[in-house]
């Protein structure tokens, strides 16, 4: 009889825990640059694929097994997954406010529990998700298909991989060539594509306003192509149609009615921004917070619905498990495992932040409520709904605690990361459960891949952000969902006074047009949803600099023409091509930060 196949394995937790060091970063640029993330699972795959079977080809080490890999590419990602974590939201949104900054050994041990509080949700409500309701879990079930498929055929893998290489190496040439060598640009707008300037701002000595000073041109950051590709063309039409209301319409009536000022120093972004981002803000959470509230609605009907005793006996536990595959996890590992994460929660949020030890305790168990929203629409979706809950949890903390910035932000950061964390974790059992992993293994690689992200992801956040003041919320670093988690928290504190004058019409406006896409892309048929616009999307399009939108779009049509070309291919390549865009320019990005932080660029 055959030994089964090794999975824990010291190189695999070893290959997880440094890939997802290298990713990690990734996440942290992409996600201040633009509010987006990306899943690294397959990157992390193929990645260790090549390297461990090149030295296995030679006789330098033991053939790199499927389930190995598969424990490689569980800490890799959630690893990658730490800006669920806050960094690239609450923590820094909690800067901006109160100027005080946050040491890195305090960073990453907040960063380190906040996820593991996560796991602990993963862990308890994965039987109910995986077995019992059989959700999809569309990215876990993407990245067992490449594994099998990569095992299954090695020209195969060996032609994803030089893909994702060449990818990676030009995105980050090109990054590295912009910053260090040579500033690239490319064609723009003509200068006489605009409009004539209102009466009141020709006073002021502007008589004609182009589009290219607004910042519609051209980005050389394949970065925001291949995210556009990543994204699709729903997301990515949403953005253009955000772009042409946010930065070509708006800004003309806004100088009209004296809302904004000039930028007479042809500074118009943050001008814009200032006023847009109450608007897209709004528009943003209206619709998460609905699509929230229908996600509950069709959780308790779905349960009504299951709850006979026909269905109940036509439940198969051990559908989808492979021989060899670990159902239970022990039960006495998830007690401990809970009794830890709260008192380490309670503990770091009284430490850190001032919040009272109930409170804290509240956001603890508030995040095992949420974890199963968040994992029923990352089931269905592939997409965790970390906004939505984020601010669901902003307000409850508003009624909690008014007027406490820090409470708000910190104590949502705990439930929103926990249920991120949760959703990438839920992911990764769905490959585990496909290809017969065992449980316990991958629940032991994903503690590995949060000490791994902890440690790396805080790293590139202080590196990359060294002062949040100056450099968030700027056409450099737009961090949208910094600028949301932000905008709320002012809000709760402050009262609508804080909001810029004719915003508040604007967000009403916003949140109706929010409500209303919410409830048509849940209830119009799949074939119709694609001709719905993305409400999120519209709303970044308000917040990100408008050249992100238009490079995003373009991706996007990039990844139509390359379906339209060959169907099959694209399919199969598109994404792989877009990762290593992905991972090759943030990895540049982060050198180019780091070189900046040494002071070795000046």
């Amino acid at each position: 009889m055959a030994s089964p196949e090794r999975q824990l394995t010291v190189r695999a937790i070893a290959t997880g825990v440094l890939l997802g060091a290298l990713l990690a970063p990734c996440n942290i640029y992409t996600g201040l640059k633009i509010g987006f993330s990306f899943n690294m699972s397959i990157a992390a795959a193929l990645v260790s694929y090549a390297f461990w079977n090149s030295l296995a080809h030679f006789g330098k080490s033991p053939r790199w097994g499927l389930l190995e890999n598969n424990i490689n590419q569980t800490a890799a990602s959630a690893a990658a997954s730490i800006l669920s974590a806050g960094l690239v939201a609450p923590i820094p949104a909690l800067q901006l406010i109160s100027g005080e900054p946050f040491h890195y050994p305090m960073l990453v041990a907040w960063v380190f529990v906040v996820s593991f509080a996560g796991i602990i949700c993963a862990l308890a409500v994965r039987r109910q998700m995986l077995d019992r309701d059989g959700l999809p879990f569309p990215n876990g079930v993407a990245t067992a298909e490449t594994i099998t498929e990569i095992y299954s055929r090695g020209k195969e893998a060996a032609y994803r991989i030089k893909l994702l290489m060449a990818a990676g190496i030009i995105a980050g040439g090109v990054k590295l060539w912009d910053a260090f060598i040579f500033k690239i640009t490319l064609p723009q707008l003509p200068a006489s594509w605009g409009y004539a300037a209102p009466p009141n701002v020709v006073q002021k000595g502007l008589d004609f306003i182009s589009w290219r000073a607004i910042g519609l041109n051209l980005s050389p950051s394949l970065l925001l192509y291949g995210f556009g590709a990543i994204v699709g063309p729903r997301v990515g039409i949403s953005l253009l149609l955000g772009t042409i209301i946010g930065w070509m319409i708006l800004p003309r009536e806004l100088l009209a009615e004296g809302w904004i000022e000039p930028a007479l120093d042809g500074l118009w972004y943050g001008k814009i921004y200032e006023w847009t981002i109450w608007p897209g803000v709004t528009l943003m959470a209206a619709a998460a917070l609905m699509s929230f509230f229908i996600s509950l609605a069709r959780i308790f009907w779905q349960k009504q619905q299951a709850e006979t005793a026909a269905e109940a006996a036509a439940v198969d536990e051990n559908a989808d498990y492979e021989p060899g595959g670990e159902r239970h996890f022990p039960r006495s590992w998830f007690i401990a495992g809970c009794v830890i994460a709260l008192i380490l929660s309670v503990i770091a949020q009284q430490a850190f932040f001032d919040i009272p030890i109930w409170l804290g305790a509240v956001a603890f168990m508030l995040s095992f409520v949420l974890a199963i929203i968040a994992g029923r629409v990352s089931g269905e979706t592939g997409i965790p709904p970390i906004g939505a809950l984020g601010k669901i949890t902003q307000v409850t903390f508003g009624f909690l605690a008014p007027a406490n910035t820090t409470i708000n932000l910190m104590a949502a950061n705990v439930t929103g990361g926990a249920a991120g964390q949760c959703s990438d974790m839920l992911h990764d059992l769905k490959t585990g459960k496909l290809i017969g992993a065992n449980m316990k293994a991958q629940a032991i690689a994903q503690v590995f891949g949060i000490i791994s992200g902890s440690i790396a992801g805080c790293a590139a956040y202080k590196i990359l952000i060294s002062d949040p003041q100056k450099q968030l919320l700027t056409e450099e670093w737009p961090a949208p969902a910094v600028a949301a988690w932000k905008t709320i928290a002012e809000v709760l504190a402050e009262g609508f006074h804080a909001v810029p004058e004719g915003a508040t019409s604007a967000m009403a406006i916003a949140g109706v047009i929010g409500i209303i896409l919410a409830v048509a892309e849940a209830m119009l048929p799949e074939k119709a949803k694609v001709f719905v616009p993305s409400a999120s999307s519209l709303g970044f399009a308000l917040i990100i600099p408008p050249f992100i939108n238009i490079a995003m779009f373009l991706g996007s049509m990039i990844g139509v023409i390359a379906k339209l070309i060959n169907k099959h291919w694209a399919a199969k390549y598109v994404i792989v091509i877009a990762a290593g865009l992905v991972a090759g320019e943030s990895l540049a990005g982060v050198i180019d930060a780091l070189a900046q932080f040494l002071g070795l660029k000046g």
